[in-house]
């Protein structure tokens, strides 16, 4: 039980996301959780007395922190600069870092990928029986919308942890493990499909099929057509066999196709939003309105057509009216908040990791080894980076977010550039030895 003490606290955090949250939008004990995470990491460096990052990790995470201290300065108050400053950094260095330095090897890899499977699980469970029993959020008047415990202030949460989960159980059924944990994996992919179906996230689905079908090519010609036969058969059971397309479910599906010519109000809505983020970057391009200016430029750049606010009720809250704060879209958040300086920083440090991640994708399809870690790191950062095309930080599953590019990074910067350097435990003296980041 020892040897999984360092990865243990990433665990803990990923559980606590199980836990119901306050509807008032406060911190959560994942974000908590999250920052005792990053001490007790300081201190175990402290300790053993070793060098943190290589130089590559140290670049690709200082490069955000640059572009945010300039984004700061720009903020409206003292107060919104460090809120603004401590959010992003938590979210994109912080926890990130914790999380890559903690991981010791690819067992510790996949441990985290189960826990995430089995939150998603948890939450999908949650989420099915409030569209059964009709105790979901409010969708189009009816509370069928699976949100699971984050509750209708945070719709995309469950859509978010049940797509991450899907993305790792579907890497590991990929993978070369025994039979039987490929089977439960493969299991767990598919039925997390009617949890995030329900969540009725647009935006969700489209990120969790491009990054499926990215994976499936990926892995294999013959395991693609295998497993996409699979998907239909199932498709096909769950929506004629159990009845699980529902006209609303339909409907939604059938709204992706019509965002030009009849787009419903969300969709009107965001492109307003879109319109106004557009506005503030073009007003200060390079290092834009400052952190957390969003809302307070949002009327002057949008459109009338724009809501005020989003109605938002059930799954155990009341009636509230949600007000529009954010563009839902992390490029155009960032590009108005801290301008093209930002963008470039924050955008540049993911795609230093997804390049580094295929790059390793490429070395485990050559040697063999770490064929599971490699498609889970891709996975994530493919998932995530679609999915910020339309959604940004916020809410309680924010901190998700951040332990995935954590265990992303690792890959990327350590278990995928040398085959075997960080790969599988070995028994030394009662403990396990691997090179890793700061053991070189």
């Amino acid at each position: 039980m020892s040897l999984a003490v360092p990865v243990l606290p990433v665990v803990a955090v990923v559980a606590l996301l199980a836990l119901p949250h306050a509807p008032d939008g406060g911190p959560t004990p994942a974000d908590a959780a999250s920052a005792l995470l990053v001490g007790w990491c300081a201190v175990r460096l402290l300790r053993q007395r070793r060098r943190p990052l290589s130089r590559t990790a140290a670049l690709v995470f200082g490069l955000p922190v640059a572009g945010l201290a300039l984004a700061a300065a720009g903020a409206a108050s003292a107060e919104s600069a460090v809120g603004g400053l401590v959010r992003y950094a938590q979210v994109f260095v912080l926890v990130p870092a914790a999380v890559l330095l903690l991981i010791r090897d690819r067992r510790d890899v996949r441990a985290l990928a189960w826990a995430c499977v089995g939150l998603a699980v948890w939450q999908g469970a949650v989420g099915v029986h409030q569209y059964l029993t009709g105790t979901g959020a409010s969708y189009q008047g009816q509370p069928v919308r699976a949100v699971g415990t984050f509750g209708p202030q945070d719709v995309m949460g469950m859509a978010g942890a049940v797509s991450v989960g899907l993305v790792c159980a579907l890497a590991l059924a990929l993978g070369r493990a025994p039979v039987r944990r490929r089977v439960v994996a493969a299991g767990c992919a598919v039925a997390l499909l009617v949890p995030l179906a329900l969540s009725f996230s647009r935006g969700a689905w489209i990120a969790t099929a491009v990054t499926c079908a990215a994976q499936l090519v990926l892995a294999g010609a013959r395991r693609a057509v295998a497993v996409g036969a699979v998907a239909v058969a199932a498709g096909v059971l769950l929506v004629g066999g159990f009845g699980v397309g529902t006209a609303l479910l339909e409907e939604r599906i059938a709204s992706i196709t019509q965002v030009a010519d009849a787009p419903d109000q969300s969709v009107t809505d965001r492109y307003a939003l879109w319109g106004a983020a557009a506005g503030m970057w073009r007003e200060r391009p390079l290092t834009g309105v400052g952190l957390k200016r969003f809302p307070e430029y949002r009327d002057a750049h949008a459109s009338l057509a724009l809501s005020s606010a989003s109605d938002t009720e059930g799954a155990g809250a009341g009636f509230r009216r949600q007000p529009l704060l954010s563009p839902h879209n992390m490029y155009l958040l960032v590009l108005s908040e801290q301008g093209l300086i930002g963008l470039l920083t924050l955008a540049g440090s993911w795609l230093a990791l997804l390049v580094c991640a295929v790059r390793g994708l490429v070395r485990a399809r050559r040697t063999g080894s770490g064929l599971d870690c490699a498609l889970l790191a891709f996975g994530l950062l493919t998932w995530q980076l679609t999915d910020f095309a339309y959604a940004d930080i916020g809410g309680p599953s924010t901190v998700l977010t951040a332990v995935t590019f954590g265990v992303a990074a690792w890959w990327a910067l350590v278990g995928g550039r040398e085959p075997g350097a960080a790969g599988e435990a070995v028994a030394v003296g009662g403990g396990r030895a691997v090179a890793g980041v700061g053991a070189r």
